[in-house]
């Protein structure tokens, strides 16, 4: 009779549990879009006021798609993305920190965005020891929003002023914060980050170093992992994968 009483609660508890919605995002690989060519019919990055050189390979920012903020996910929902390889079950406030409506979270992402963007182009010109102003660079990538593709702005401005070819004709993914410093800063979904490099095109992966055992825990075959720093970290491993020189690994 105990044991009865004991397990009919329980079974209540499971059952409302099971129906109840949770606070968590399904996210799945998302886009992937070549910085050093075009996006939707535009240029990601348009230079004017310098020299810049012909670019070869490709420098690709990677992104997640995740259900909406409205999207309310069920312990079914939960239990399929934990054991599906091509998706993850994140919580919904690290997939949308601010915001309650789709409105409210593309206004904080194009900020996000806007931010990078500013950031990155300060952080490749201090790279390259030109002055803010001494060159004109405008970035667009409509249908993107956050912060993680500032490392690879500041890699694709980079390679157009620079004076090498940093991809030797390869397709490099990855993805990663950029500080005016070049610091180079984590930012989630990883895995699937490098499931939608893969899928693709490329061959190697930067990713932030800090984010090393979450980008090997799912690693597609073929993929290289490079962990950075700093941009000028990115750049060198890029230098070293052309020249056959030392490249740090995860």
């Amino acid at each position: 009779m105990t044991l009865a009483l004991c397990a009919a609660p329980v079974a209540g508890l499971i059952a409302a549990a099971a129906f109840a919605p949770l606070p968590f995002s399904l996210a799945k690989p998302g886009m992937t879009a070549d910085v050093l060519g075009d996006h939707q019919g535009s240029p990601v990055i348009t230079v004017s006021g310098a020299e810049q050189h012909a670019t070869d390979g490709e420098l690709r920012m990677t992104t997640i798609a995740a259900t909406g903020p409205e999207v309310d996910l069920r312990l079914a929902d939960i239990a399929s993305g934990w054991f599906a390889t091509d998706e993850a079950v994140m919580p919904k406030d690290a997939v949308y920190p601010v915001g309650d409506s789709r409105k409210e979270i593309r206004e904080y992402n194009a900020e996000q965005m806007r931010e990078s963007q500013n950031t990155a182009v300060t952080a490749a010109l201090n790279h390259l020891g030109r002055k803010p102003g001494s060159v004109d660079v405008e970035l667009r990538l409509t249908d993107v929003g956050g912060p993680s593709a500032g490392l690879f702005f500041a890699l694709g401005i980079v390679d157009k002023l620079g004076p090498d070819d940093l991809t030797g004709g390869r397709v490099v993914a990855g993805t990663g914060t950029i500080a005016r410093d070049g610091t180079v800063g984590a930012v989630g979904g990883v895995p699937l980050k490098t499931q939608a490099a893969k899928r693709d095109g490329a061959t190697v992966f930067l990713v932030p170093k800090a984010e090393c055992a979450d980008a090997q825990s799912e690693l597609p075959e073929g993929l290289r992992l490079v962990p950075v720093e700093k941009l000028s970290d990115a750049v060198t491993s890029l230098k070293a994968l052309e020249s056959g020189g030392d490249v740090p690994s995860c």
